[in-house]
């Protein structure tokens, strides 16, 4: 999907200013109500925008863990080790993987001890061969999508 210079700067003010009005947007780009709306209304059939709820953190829910689980599957498992991945609340995150292990899961927790109830707990699923933990110290680069945006942009606007 090519993302010019005005989807550039909608997805700037989106990431910025999530709680804006369309019509703000609009007045803030200088552009049409109707213009900004079709461009966000193809942004996201397109699937560059796939949601727009609120950002949480685990940490404020009391799960200030985050530890990062290998899980090794047994051969022909994976689709039902994923599936009884998604029941256990504190594992966030998902991913097959290449590599060491064939699954990678961001898992959270209240502390070390809760952790290691939920590493036990994944040991403990059918197709599960072993897991492999490594646990995060401190948040270096937050998830971020905006310098990503800005250089896609960057790149459309230097291929005219």
């Amino acid at each position: 999907m090519a993302v010019d210079e005005l989807d550039t700067r909608i997805l700037r003010l989106l990431i910025e200013q999530p709680r804006t009005s369309v019509r703000e947007y609009a007045r803030i780009l200088q552009v049409a109500r109707g213009t900004l709306q079709a461009r966000i209304d193809r942004l996201e059939r397109e699937g560059v925008i796939t949601g727009t709820g609120p950002h949480l953190s685990p940490a404020a829910l009391g799960h200030p863990v985050l530890a990062f689980v290998h899980v090794e599957v047994t051969q022909g498992h994976l689709d039902e080790v994923g599936e009884a991945l998604a029941a256990v609340p504190e594992i966030i995150e998902a991913f097959s993987i290449t590599g060491g292990g064939d699954l990678m899961t961001r898992v959270v927790a209240r502390d070390a001890g809760h952790l290691e109830d939920v590493i036990q707990r994944l040991i403990n699923l059918p197709g599960v061969v072993r897991t492999r933990t490594e646990v995060a110290l401190r948040e270096r680069v937050p998830y971020r999508l905006l310098p990503l945006v800005e250089s896609v942009g960057r790149a459309a606007g230097s291929s005219r």
